[in-house]
């Protein structure tokens, strides 16, 4: 395998390129200036070593605390909770939502081992026990394992029995079934914020 063939490899591995993307890929590389492509090399591989998990929420970030966490302009009596940090970015794109947010790193998949342990969930109850938490907005995607993250998380926070406890609403519908917050569209994300329930 040549160094064509290996970089069209590692470019396929990519979600939503495939092996004929891959290669047009490599091919447009081939054709740009060299200080591009070396810029281009040298950010990704300075990438991991930049970005971090923010130590508060868990979204991506070079700074930590993140900018969302460090911001004193943010409402920190909200806490929107995601599956990823792209999630967070989607959210932020539309510029409605003004409260933190908590990344819990994926969804209950207890047939994949996947529980309540390997989510960032005890963190988030750390947050909500200092009481200036009045909501939690769960915005998981709508799909069988988003709904029942949201409805573990419904379970432990009421189970807290804290003097003060949080609200916790879920994105209203309107955010189609299966659907995935990373391909929704603005106008959409913003009716579901706005037309959000309590549990």
């Amino acid at each position: 395998m040549n160094a064509f063939d290996e970089l069209a490899n590692n470019f396929s591995r990519l979600p939503g390129i495939g092996k004929k993307s891959a290669i047009r890929m490599v091919n447009w590389l081939l054709k740009q200036d060299s200080s591009y492509v070396q810029k281009f090399a040298q950010n990704l591989g300075h990438l991991q070593e930049r970005i971090k998990p923010c130590s508060v929420c868990g979204t991506w970030t070079e700074s930590d605390p993140c900018p969302i966490c460090s911001n004193p302009l943010r409402d920190s009596s909200q806490i929107c909770v995601v599956e990823q940090p792209q999630d967070v970015s989607t959210i932020e794109a539309y510029g409605e939502y003004k409260g933190k947010y908590h990344v819990l790193g994926g969804l209950l998949r207890p047939l994949e081992g996947i529980g309540p342990a390997q989510l960032s969930i005890q963190p988030l109850i750390n947050r909500i026990k200092d009481g200036s938490v009045t909501e939690i907005i769960i915005a998981t995607n709508p799909t069988v394992e988003g709904d029942t993250t949201a409805l573990y998380l419904n379970k432990v926070i009421m189970e807290l029995q804290l003097p003060d406890s949080p609200k916790v609403t879920r994105l209203a519908t309107g955010i189609p079934v299966g659907g995935d917050l990373e391909y929704i569209d603005k106008r959409t994300l913003a009716l579901s914020f706005r037309g959000r329930s309590e549990f």
